[in-house]
């Protein structure tokens, strides 16, 4: 018979949008598959069928809003007797029969549980069976507690109604009945932890009398931070299509393809693999961490070190201490640059091997949506696949009608030179330009920067530049912001530079260029087409908030999946992924990515941004703290940092920026209040340890708090 499935108990929620249809008119549902995926501002929740089926009439569609009791689909259930645990088998034929029972039953006798996937029937029948009500699938939540028990034995309930109130460390769900009928007999009391498919009462279905049971819900306080009935916020259900294959149906070469070893890559591969997945790592590069371990984040970090030893003794020289002038062995640097990341490659090589994950060396892209051809490798030509990651990066964006002349460097070469040049003119006033900047600066070189835009690093608050820029007009000899360069040419002794900007010269010679003005995703490099892949004109693969491409089975991650481009980014969105394809409820739903810009001082940020805030008319206040009056920044010399905290309009932090020394391993502390949605009370009630710079975040929220006494602050007229 038809059944109709209806949108469940989702607590104080009204009008939720379903962001996915994860089922189609005439496709076969299981009882308990996922129809629909619902967000609301908390908490992303898939409805589940209550009747295994056939699907005859979606009443719904991607955009529509539901409440509670609106139609999702009509179900043809396979057993129109409305017994879906086969009673007339016999009670040892299955495991699930044992399970039910410890007493034997013959083969015409009725199982003592009826239909818990919609109870309807049972209800007409007035036949009063006994139904098994059991926790339901709570996600990777194991042994949560009982909190309140919301009805009594003899209470009469409805479908729907709320039995439970459970609460883990990340919400608060209750558990619903899955038929009307008289509690007989409750299997938990308050306190007790329970796990999916425990026990927690006995239902006589479709039977009068018995007492009203209670049916409100706990509110107010934690529990009503999350909706009653749905998941956690940061476990969404996985959305696996069901037209995603099976690798039991397939003799694929690998469960998981991963193309690309960097940080995102990597990070996927292993976590697939420890999730007991068949993964096959592709690299075209002969040792694995692909640019940022080879070419990017670490060995720029390995040479700012050095620069900041430079500049730290110089600095002393003011305090008594005077060391002479550094004499720079270049190449033993540069040893000690391939070191550090050789130690990080060979660690990657030895976790691959102890995980089992097949790394092939070559060249990937797509022959079709299951294959990858691989080139450059002697042995493997191609490799079948279940799912796969795609994690190929980015690379730097080259200038047009510029020469083609080894002098001019990407970042690369920047991080490999042959000599330390006379002169560099970097192009670029980001976080890459300005991080290479002072690398050179520091080493003797003569170093130019130019930016287009009124700023360096155009993407921070221009308060927390100040300071940056002030130290690096002292360390290089031009910084021109709102100019470009308009021409250059490659002569035989020089490169000669063309300018258009206010303070500029009309041109300039330089021994080398640097050309950084962000970088570009390697979308359109990797035969995208061929697997029927979505990739937009600036080479990115459009992905949801599970890393899923247009392509069911193909997730993206990291630079090629959106901005920001950052490495950590990449890294948390590889372990979603590699979930993901292990069929776990996983999403990418990060509040807030920082950003850190590794020069001295350092210039870190997260969340919102005033810059932001006032463009988009977000309701803030700020509250900053000086670092001259944190006496370990007095001890370090770093009296020009700060720190700023942005809170919103309920109170709660939702930015936060730092310069000076050690700035992003501050900012940290700022992402897990801006993920715990903390308010000012909560970060300065905190005991930071005295005496570090740690404790100016603390400070500032003090003084946003009104309870500062490190500086004098009058208070705020109301």
């Amino acid at each position: 018979m038809a059944q109709e499935i209806k949108v469940p108990d989702i607590g104080d929620f009204d009008e939720v949008e379903i962001i996915e249809l994860l089922v189609a008119e005439g496709d076969t549902v299981e009882k308990e598959q996922p129809l629909i995926t619902l967000e609301s501002d908390k908490a992303t929740l898939e409805v589940p069928s209550t009747a295994a089926g056939r699907i005859t009439s979606l009443k719904v569609a991607e955009g529509d809003k539901v409440s509670e009791g609106d139609v999702i689909a009509t179900v043809e259930a396979e057993d129109e007797s409305g017994d879906d645990d086969g009673d007339e088998e016999p009670a040892g034929d299955t495991a699930e029969a044992d399970k039910q029972s410890d007493e034997p039953r013959g083969a015409d006798e009725p199982s003592e549980e009826a239909d818990d996937s919609d109870g309807d029937e049972a209800d007409d029948s007035g036949s009063g069976e006994t139904v098994e009500v059991k926790v339901p699938d709570i996600g990777d939540f194991d042994s949560v507690e009982v909190i309140e028990v919301l009805v009594a034995e003899g209470d009469t309930v409805e479908k729907e109604q709320p039995l439970i109130t459970l609460e883990s460390d990340k919400a608060t769900l209750e558990v619903p009945s899955t038929v009307a009928g008289t509690i007989r007999e409750l299997k938990v009391k308050e306190g007790s932890t329970v796990s999916e498919g425990d026990l927690i009462a006995l239902v006589a279905s479709a039977s009068g009398g018995g007492k009203p049971a209670k049916s409100e819900s706990k509110s107010g306080g934690d529990s009503a931070k999350a909706s009653s009935g749905s998941a956690p916020k940061s476990e969404p259900k996985a959305t696996t299509p069901a037209s995603d294959p099976k690798n039991d149906k397939h003799n694929y070469d690998c469960d998981v393809l991963v193309l690309g070893s960097g940080p995102g890559g990597y990070t996927a591969a292993f976590r697939a693999a420890d999730m007991g997945l068949n993964v096959t790592l592709v690299e075209r590069h002969s040792v694995l961490g692909g640019v940022c371990l080879n070419v990017g984040c670490i060995p720029s970090k390995a040479l700012l070190h050095s620069a900041k030893v430079i500049e730290d003794a110089a600095n002393m020289a003011s305090h008594g201490v005077t060391f002479g002038k550094p004499e720079i062995d270049l190449a033993k640097l540069l040893d000690y640059k391939q070191s550090v990341i050789d130690q990080l490659t060979g660690g990657l090589k030895s976790m691959a091997a102890k995980r089992k994950v097949n790394v092939v060396n070559g060249t990937g892209t797509f022959a079709d949506e299951h294959t990858l051809k691989i080139d450059g490798n002697d042995e493997v030509s191609q490799l079948t696949f279940n799912k796969a990651i795609i994690a190929v990066g980015s690379e730097p964006v080259m200038l047009p009608g510029w020469p083609e002349d080894e002098r001019i460097w990407t970042s690369e070469e920047a991080l490999s030179p042959d000599e330390i040049p006379g002169s560099l003119l970097v192009v670029g006033g980001g976080i890459i330009g300005c991080e290479i900047a002072n690398v050179y600066a520091a080493h003797g070189t003569e170093v130019d920067v130019v930016e287009m835009t009124d700023s360096l690093i155009p993407g921070a608050d221009k308060d927390l530049i100040k300071p940056l820029t002030k130290r690096m007009n002292k360390r290089c000899g031009n910084i021109w912001v709102s100019t470009k360069v308009t021409g250059l040419k490659a002569n035989k002794k020089a490169l000669k530079a063309t300018f258009e900007g206010k303070d500029a010269p009309e041109s300039k010679n330089y021994d080398r260029v640097l050309v950084a003005v962000g970088r570009k995703p390697n979308g359109h490099k990797i035969g995208a087409e061929n697997a029927g892949l979505e990739v937009n004109e600036r080479g990115f693969i459009p992905v949801d908030k599970q890393c899923r491409t247009n392509v069911a089975h193909i997730f993206a991650i990291g630079d090629v999946s959106g901005e920001p481009q950052l490495a950590h980014r990449a890294t948390h969105q590889g372990k979603v992924a590699a979930e993901c394809c292990a069929g776990e409820k996983a999403a990418f739903d990060a509040k807030c990515i920082p950003s850190v810009v590794y020069t001295d001082p350092e210039v870190a940020w997260t969340g919102v941004t005033e810059t932001q805030a006032k463009k988009e008319g977000i309701e803030y206040t700020k509250s900053a703290f000086p670092w001259a009056a944190n006496g370990r920044a007095i001890g370090l010399d770093a009296t020009d940092g700060s720190t700023k905290l942005l809170f919103g309009a309920d109170g709660r932090i939702i930015g936060a920026g730092a310069v000076g020394s050690g700035a992003g391993d501050l900012i940290a502390e700022t992402c897990l209040a801006i993920e715990m949605g903390a308010d000012a009370h909560d970060i300065g009630l905190t005991i930071h340890p005295h005496p570090t710079l740690a404790e100016t975040v603390g400070m500032a929220a003090e003084a946003e708090a009104g309870t500062l006494t490190d500086l004098y602050i009058p208070k705020k007229k109301k």
